[in-house]
């Protein structure tokens, strides 16, 4: 099964993005920013985040922000096997039962509209997670999914992110 394109742009296209979303709303931009903050201080481990962030830009297509994760993913020591083998993480021993259980969790929020979030897939994250955690990985799943809508909308492509030291 081959993927259909997510624009009719070729992939050779030079970057040109379809609207400037931090500029002309900024306050949008500050919000999406806050929330993000809110879900690092929630207490899920950053490295857990960066999972669920690219777990769910693959399902949804976003290549910016699968470029930017797989790039933090790596600066914090993520390993190449688990970053290669993430989309199919169910066939790949690297990950931990509480990764698994966030990574399930992560597609049945992402693919919301297909099957809900089946109580069994719940039933396995609340049993890996404190309430408290379980609100920061559920956030962080929300966070990206959003992001990921804002980022393919406006024509955002890969290869344009460089890591700073403000954003780590």
């Amino acid at each position: 099964m081959t993927t259909p394109p997510l624009t009719d742009r070729p992939a050779h296209a030079p970057y040109e993005p379809r609207l400037d979303l931090a500029a002309l709303a900024p306050a949008f931009a500050k919000a999406q920013a806050t929330i993000g903050a809110a879900v690092r201080a929630s207490g899920i481990e950053p490295a857990l985040g960066e999972l669920i962030k690219i777990r769910a830009s693959q399902i949804n297509g976003c290549a910016f922000c699968l470029d930017m994760h797989i790039q933090d993913a790596a600066a914090m020591g993520e390993t190449a096997p688990r970053l290669h083998l993430l989309a199919v993480w169910r066939d790949a021993p690297f990950y931990t039962d509480r990764e698994r259980a966030a990574l399930a969790l992560t597609e049945a929020v992402t693919l919301v509209a297909t099957d809900g979030v089946p109580d069994d897939v719940w039933s396995a994250a609340a049993a890996m997670f404190s309430p408290q955690e379980l609100a920061g990985v559920l956030m962080a799943i929300v966070v990206i999914n959003s992001w990921n809508r804002m980022g393919i909308a406006t024509g955002l492509t890969a290869g344009i992110y460089h890591r700073t030291a403000e954003h780590p």
